[in-house]
């Protein structure tokens, strides 16, 4: 059998990065990577145990024999295991067995490896991205746009799920999806698709959130080559790509990142706090260098290698906190007696710089559910420098408000005009994502009230809402047609459902929705400042109705909400400007499931004092429906 031979491909300026935590290609160095050495073609191999007693690659290639193939460690007290072993070819299955100081000996995957065998299998493989890109358009577009604003329609999507095929047991691989789930977005008018988690993950029911193989897009839908001509029919399409990427925490999985080399190297060792109790999972020692540089090169790499247009950071609250989820005697205060995760802090911090420093034209996106501030503001300002905040709030008392039966909504109004109070203090997406239809939640349209036209008329009400309020957009698969029962990653989305009349309206509604916000910029020019939104009335609790202007550098939007069954018939509605506004969207029309109530397209300004405005227009509200007109022009 083949011996390991030394090489390297660190410099001495690679260690000296690497040990100060500012090496953030360190994925080009670490792993395995297919070179040639003396005229031999062959693999070398680098791994990080510092702790190990000694290191050795097993693999198919010499029999899992942990004597054939043992690394070196560096001179230079980086904890870096490396060696060559020719004759290693690219998809060649490996892993690394650690001899740890306590007798253990241990068999795991390659923290940087590439690809990995279809779980429950465990092996790592020899890989290197061989893919020609075809989005340059796109690349070049997304660079020249960095400063303008934009509209986000994000259709947020678990791969394995959207479609199932063969009695519902099989998911569709990625190049199926290149063709069946780009066209879909694109028809529907979505901006981006945001991917849960792809990263390698042996539990599927976790949905990708405990990764094992941060560097590895998982093989259950095919090969690296796959993923990425998924992304890049994406971005062919005119659709954008963000990746769900989970920094807060990892499993315990023996295989994998879990004391690595048998001491516990890539979490703390105190389970005050290294142990997440809310997912049984292991935390991340965001104070030691090396373990920094694996996050913030991680990020790095699905931008670099995969063109990922921006990352969305998972419970990012849970990392700011140190007694998040906690009780009393369960965490450590920080050096100053705090609750704040120092480390944290600065480990989200510095890789929002890094991003930002070498992409400009990528997006960090939060998923923070406490009031935190200055999520969204640059770290120069004091904030932790990402570019948008999910807005939680917002979800949570619009789903409450929206449960209630109209009947008493007169009495809640608050809660669907508090999200206006704070909305400018962040960059906010308005999700209504996976976590909203699952454990018990039931669907969005099973939460709403009333008879089935009732239900479907509220949901619709709340999609327009949604793209009227300001902030960015993103909606769930499956509830773009109300799918009827909570979402299940074993069976799928039930896509016989949307050839149903209340559900293909459904459907026509929301593809009307992300058309009109891309196509209208009063929906998305302003959309983070409070110059970009002003109430014509929202005390009129007592017929539910609620009414504001979203405007733009040059153009200004009417929108009118009915959250009760009682259509209004000339309802008058102050309004800054005379002249003709022309209705944009209506959730009652007939082509959406509504009750076919004729409203006129355009509707003129008379000098009629209301509202504390000069002017005002007669409407007919529709019942739980929404209308929003746009000006057009003078008299």
């Amino acid at each position: 059998m083949n011996k390991t031979v030394g090489h390297t491909l660190f410099t001495d300026f690679d260690i000296n990065l690497f040990k100060a935590g500012k090496h953030f290609r360190i994925y080009e160095k670490m792993g395995s990577h297919t070179i040639e050495v003396d005229g031999q073609s062959g693999t070398y191999f680098a791994v990080w145990a510092p702790n190990a007693r000694a290191v050795a690659v097993i693999g198919n290639f010499n029999t899992w024999n942990k004597n054939a193939n043992p690394l070196s460690p560096r001179w230079d007290a980086s904890g870096i295991w490396e060696g060559f072993i020719p004759g290693v070819a690219h998809g060649e299955l490996y892993q690394y067995h650690i001899q740890t100081h306590y007798g253990q000996e241990l068999a795991k995957a390659d923290p940087y490896a590439r690809f990995a065998e279809v779980p429950p299998k465990r092996a790592s493989i020899v890989w290197e991205l061989d893919y020609e890109w075809q989005d340059t358009e796109w690349m070049e577009q997304r660079k020249a746009q960095v400063e303008q604003e934009k509209p986000y329609s994000v259709y947020e999507v678990h791969l394995g799920s959207w479609k199932k095929f063969g009695n519902g047991s099989s998911s569709l691989s990625y190049r199926q999806m290149a063709d069946e789930l780009v066209q879909y977005v694109s028809d529907m008018g979505f901006t981006h698709i945001e991917m849960m988690p792809v990263m390698e993950h042996p539990y599927y029911p976790s949905w990708g959130y405990q990764v094992t193989s941060y560097f590895a897009p998982t093989s259950r839908y095919g090969k690296p080559e796959d993923f990425a001509y998924l992304v890049d029919k994406c971005h062919q399409a005119g659709i954008g790509v963000l990746l769900d990427w989970v920094p807060s925490h990892f499993p315990n999985d023996g295989f994998a990142l879990a004391q690595f080399d048998g001491t516990h190297l890539y979490e703390h060792a105190d389970p005050r706090k290294g142990f997440h109790p809310d997912w049984k999972s292991a935390i991340f020692n965001y104070s030691r260098n090396e373990v920094r540089n694996f996050l913030i090169s991680n990020a790095l790499f699905w931008v670099e290698q995969y063109h990922a247009d921006g990352l969305r950071v998972d419970a990012v609250a849970s990392m700011l906190y140190l007694d998040y989820s906690r009780n009393e005697g369960e965490w450590i205060p920080n050096e100053y007696g705090g609750r704040e995760n120092l480390e944290s802090i600065s480990l989200l911090k510095e890789f929002n710089e890094v991003v930002h420093k070498e992409y400009p034209d990528v997006i960090t996106i939060a998923e923070e559910s406490t009031a935190w501030p200055g999520v969204s503001q640059p770290t120069y300002n004091g904030g932790l420098g990402f570019d948008q905040k999910w807005m939680m709030g917002w979800m949570h008392d619009t789903l409450g408000y929206f449960k209630r039966n109209p009947i008493y909504r007169r009495f809640h109004h608050n809660e669907i005009t508090f999200s206006i109070i704070y909305a400018f203090s962040e960059r906010f997406m308005l999700p209504l994502s996976h976590d909203e239809v699952v454990h018990g939640k039931r669907s969005l349209l099973g939460r709403m009230p009333g008879d089935e036209w009732q239900r479907f008329a509220n949901l619709r009400l709340l999609y327009g809402y949604m793209y009227t309020h300001p902030g960015t957009k993103l909606l769930f698969m499956g509830g773009e047609f109300a799918q009827t029962s909570e979402w299940s990653h074993a069976t799928g989305l039930r896509w016989e459902q949307a050839e149903k009349p209340y559900h293909k309206g459904m459907q026509a509604w929301v593809k009307a929705l992300n058309n009109i916000y891309k196509d209208t910029p009063a929906l998305y020019e302003q959309q983070f400042s409070n110059e970009g939104f002003e109430w014509v009335e929202h005390g009129d609790g007592r017929n539910s109705v609620l009414s504001y202007l979203r405007k733009g550098k040059d153009s200004t939007v009417l929108v009118v909400c009915n959250f009760t069954p009682i259509p209004h018939d000339n309802f008058q509605m102050g309004c800054p400007t005379e002249g003709t506004w022309r209705q944009i969207l209506n959730s009652d029309e007939q082509a959406y499931g509504g009750s076919a109530i004729t409203y006129p397209e355009t509707v003129e300004a008379q000098a009629k004092p209301w509202h504390g405005r000069p002017y005002s227009i007669f409407l007919t509200l529709p019942p739980l429906g929404i209308v929003a007109l746009e000006w057009v022009e003078e008299v």
